[in-house]
């Protein structure tokens, strides 16, 4: 089972949904994935809602801000970067051309945070970790395992995360066609792909590992969510592209190669 004491620099350590409601989605991950939840009240806001899994920690599930919620703005998965020092960082993204959301601040005793968005607008976390270092159970069923950054404009999001995260680039043949990656040292930790279709929205894509994609896009049909696409085979394992009944993206993947 892979558990998580920490994260390096640069790499992703949690994803959270941020939604209109939240007790509808943990229904509904829930059921999909085998998610228990430990509801965490927090300071001058709402009920944070912890989703466990084996026994780990695995993403987090929140109430939607109420300008979000007034605008019927959809549901979104975020993914947040460790970093060793979030004021560091934060203070390389307007130099990088991004734009700074959310200024660092304390999550009480479990970190320090800042929300920023790269030169393409899509948002991204950054969380330095003080008792929560995020994700403690991943790359299992029913828990994170990827990360991939859409976008059209792969010419101004690759500098803008190379300066605020020191990730670097990899370029790998899958099944004959070239795949570009993120990488913190030797490893691959998430990757670059256009939009699949006009319109889409440009984002961190969450993936959730899946012992058998058929049977998960099947069951979130069962649970009112959305089949976008798939699945489809791919060199590393079949995925799909969902969406929760509230309008939710996610992914599921059943990764065939090794993990750490």
């Amino acid at each position: 089972m892979p558990r998580r004491t920490s994260y390096r620099h640069g790499t992703p350590n949690w994803v959270e949904l941020q939604t209109p409601n939240q007790e509808a989605a943990k229904s509904f991950y829930g059921r999909l994935f085998g998610w228990e939840f430990e509801d965490r009240p927090m300071p001058q806001g709402p009920t944070y809602s912890m989703a466990v899994k084996n026994g780990g920690i695995v993403a987090g599930i929140a109430s939607q801000a109420p300008d979000r919620a007034a605008r019927d703005v959809p549901p979104r998965w975020n993914t947040h970067f460790a970093v060793d020092d979030v004021d560091a960082s934060a203070a390389r993204v307007e130099v990088a051309g991004g734009r700074l959301l959310t200024a660092p601040f304390d999550v009480a005793d479990a970190g320090r945070m800042a929300f920023a968005a790269d030169p393409t607008g899509v948002s991204v976390g950054l969380w330095q970790a003080g008792k929560h270092i995020g994700a403690t159970v991943v790359n299992e069923p029913g828990t994170f395992i990827w990360s991939e950054l859409m976008t059209a404009d792969h010419d101004a999001a690759l500098p803008f995360y190379e300066q605020v995260l020191g990730l670097t680039t990899t370029t790998v043949d899958l099944g004959g066609s070239p795949f570009t990656g993120f990488t913190v040292g030797e490893d691959m930790i998430g990757g670059i792909i256009p939009p699949q279709r006009e319109g889409v929205e440009h984002r961190w894509i969450v993936y959730f590992s899946v012992a058998g994609v058929e049977e998960i896009a099947r069951r979130v049909e069962e649970l009112g969510g959305t089949v976008v696409h798939g699945p489809i085979s791919t060199p590393v394992g079949p995925l799909a592209a969902l969406r929760d009944p509230q309008g939710g993206a996610f992914s599921v993947w059943a990764f065939n190669g090794p993990t750490k």
